[in-house]
């Protein structure tokens, strides 16, 4: 039997084991009918339990880097699970986590040395918002609790990433949150009055601090190009301000790098593309392309000196898991070798044409981003700029656009956070070919979807 006919002949068993035990995240606790179940993937394909083949746009969420199906990082684990399955780094240490630590430490901008292992990108954060506050205490400064993010931007699901979380629709539910969540504009340029300052939203962070009283602000934690928004690049210099502002304030800065990390940028981090070093990354999703669960945050010699002597009162049981650290290593292996950030850098204008050309669409009105990071801001009047109003952006993405997408087999994003928009990051290795398919198949999806959700 081939692997395509034991899959179909699996499905109702899986699809009923789906209803009945199977919560998903961000969804409801019944199973949907028409759940899509993937088997397989390769490269930047995907097939699902009926056969059915889609092109992966966007790297899954943002984390399958190197794309799918690749020996090298499967072999890095089953090796080390052989050899050490599980060692801590509480008391103790173990070589892959040392190597990974040695080898991030190499490729982080500036001084960002000490390297401090997480499961994922909630649990970086996390660690990043208490690892501020120890600092400012061990400095004898405890008053610094207050957290600087920005509208809109996600940072993770966990209490204290999510007060940091700018995303009303994520943070009602659970309130009341950790106290001292603040938050200031993003860097929204398509929408930004002409005549402004491009740097006012940098400005914005030092009044929010100053209304504050900067002897309460620990951080200023921000995204490189934000997620949620769809896709938000940075202003020329806008970095380079808001590290003046830090400095002048003695507040931390905390370069969420979850996604923009590990190639996604055409960079190995945020701050070599935009030109600025932070106190604290946190980074997550493309640090083992998604074959196993790992997050890190990377810590200035600044900030880990300070604490040289303090212990710092945080750890995860799988925090620098060997066989995590040993894919990673693999990973960054790969990266290098087949030269992915170059070949980003390379095929960035390809992307950027293959989506500007959508334009010509009336529902278009933007498209922006960085590396292989693209957000398709939609609109209900291209010349005025005018947004879809919030029941018609939610019923554009959520019954239009998502569920054709989808049937036409390509994996990117449609989303209603702030304004309706399509996100894509496809893998590293995806090109032409791939370019080529994701126009056509957008084209012609946003063509019928302004065909069918008219504006009001």
């Amino acid at each position: 039997m081939t692997s395509e006919a034991a899959a179909a002949g699996a499905t109702p068993a899986l699809r009923d084991a789906a209803r009945r035990h199977l919560w998903r995240h961000f969804a409801p606790a019944g199973a949907q009918e028409d759940l899509t179940v993937f088997v397989r993937g390769e490269g930047c394909e995907l097939w699902d339990d009926r056969g059915r083949r889609y092109l992966d746009a966007l790297s899954s969420l943002f984390c399958v880097n190197v794309g799918h199906g690749r020996e090298e990082l499967a072999d890095a684990a089953a090796a080390q699970a052989r050899e050490l399955a599980y060692a801590t780094t509480w008391d103790t240490a173990h070589p892959r986590a040392i190597e990974l630590a040695e080898r991030i430490a190499g490729l982080a901008p500036g001084n960002l040395d000490r390297v401090f292992f997480t499961s994922g990108g909630s649990e970086s954060v996390e660690s990043a918002l208490k690892l501020a506050r120890a600092y400012h205490r061990a400095r004898g400064a405890p008053s610094r609790v207050k957290v600087v993010a920005r509208d809109l931007a996600y940072h993770g699901t966990t209490f204290g990433a999510l007060s940091a979380t700018g995303l009303p629709s994520v943070r009602t539910p659970f309130e009341p949150l950790m106290p001292g969540g603040c938050h200031v504009p993003h860097t929204d340029l398509y929408r930004s009055p002409e005549g402004r300052d491009p740097l006012w939203a940098a400005d914005a962070i030092e009044e929010r601090i100053r209304f504050e009283g900067p002897e309460t602000v620990a951080a200023v934690i921000l995204e490189p190009v934000q997620n949620s928004g769809g896709c938000l690049p940075p202003p020329r210099g806008y970095f380079a301000r808001v590290r003046e502002i830090c400095d002048r304030h003695d507040v931390l800065l905390v370069s969420d790098d979850t996604i923009c990390s590990w190639g996604r940028l055409g960079t190995w981090f945020g701050g070599q593309r935009f030109d600025y070093v932070p106190d604290i990354v946190t980074t997550a999703k493309g640090l083992t392309s998604a074959y196993v669960p790992m997050g890190a945050m990377i810590v200035s010699d600044r900030v880990a000196e300070t604490m040289r002597d303090e212990v710092f009162e945080h750890g995860l049981t799988f925090g620098g898991h060997p066989v995590a650290a040993a894919v990673a290593l693999a990973n960054i292996d790969l990266i290098e070798r087949e030269d992915l950030l170059g070949r980003v850098r390379r095929h960035e204008p390809d992307l950027r044409a293959t989506l500007e050309a959508l334009l010509e669409l009336p529902i278009v009105g933007d498209v922006r981003g960085a590396g292989y990071f693209w957000g398709i801001e939609l609109v209900a009047d291209q010349a005025t700029k005018r947004a879809f109003p919030p029941e018609q952006a939610h019923e554009l993405t959520s019954r239009v656009l998502g569920p054709e997408l989808r049937r036409r087999g390509l994996i990117c994003r449609a989303a209603d956070r702030g304004y309706p928009v399509i996100q894509l990051a496809p893998p590293l290795i995806a090109g032409p070919d791939e370019f080529a398919e994701i126009g056509a198949i957008l084209h012609d999806v946003l063509a019928e979807a302004a065909r069918r959700v008219p504006p009001r």
